[in-house]
């Protein structure tokens, strides 16, 4: 799928979130958690994060990842603890909201220098995200921080979008997803969600706040 003439479109983001509720059976439930903020937040008792869905210290363990990045190298969230992980879903060759992703990322990564904190990119593009365009697109980006843009076959990436609610669906000329980034704490525990557009401030002060926790 080398070319890609149509512009890029995303679907209604509540949409795929319902949707991804509906259809893969919300494993994690962000998109419904997300739909009732204040209620999650009343259930988790998690003011001290300004992520609007936030799960307590040890009560959800982050559903197991491990695919090879852009090195070749096999990177899993267990290779990962000790660090709080900013997991999120991206195609390195869309040309419109996940550039805008990609630069907040970056902006992140300026407010949380000198922590270990490690963006991991699952694709979401098992059709042409490659080695080389995902370092393209960590460029353009401006990413500076540890990084892994972890990359696969559709059937070895499929297992965790569903297991992350994140609806993914092949059109011609685009790939239409879901945008969510998950913080995973030192431990391994799932602590904060957010749809994307997201604040850089907020996100940095949370992942500060979890890589202080331990």
């Amino acid at each position: 799928m080398a070319d890609r003439p149509a512009p890029r479109r995303t679907l209604p983001r509540y949409a795929l979130i319902i949707g991804a509720a509906a259809t893969l059976g919300a494993p994690i439930g962000l998109g419904a958690a997300l739909l009732r903020p204040s209620h999650t937040r009343a259930a988790q008792g998690a003011a001290s994060l300004r992520a609007l869905v936030t799960w307590a210290p040890g009560t959800r363990r982050a559903p197991p990842v491990a695919l090879p990045d852009e090195n070749g190298a096999m990177v899993s969230l267990r290779s990962l603890r000790g660090h709080v992980v900013l997991l999120t879903f991206l195609d390195s060759r869309c040309k419109r909201e996940c550039p805008v992703e990609g630069h907040t990322l970056a902006d992140v990564q300026r407010r949380i220098a000198g922590t270990s904190a490690v963006v991991a990119v699952v694709s979401v593009d098992p059709w042409a995200d490659t080695p080389g365009s995902a370092r393209a697109f960590a460029a353009r980006s401006g990413w500076h921080g540890k990084w892994h843009w972890l990359l696969g076959r559709k059937a070895s990436l499929a297992p965790y979008w569903r297991a992350y609610d994140i609806p993914v669906k092949r059109t011609p000329g685009d790939i239409l997803h879901a945008t969510a980034l998950y913080l995973i704490d030192p431990r391994g525990d799932l602590r904060a969600g957010y749809l994307f557009p997201f604040a850089a401030d907020a996100v940095a002060h949370d992942v500060r706040r979890l890589a202080g926790s331990t």
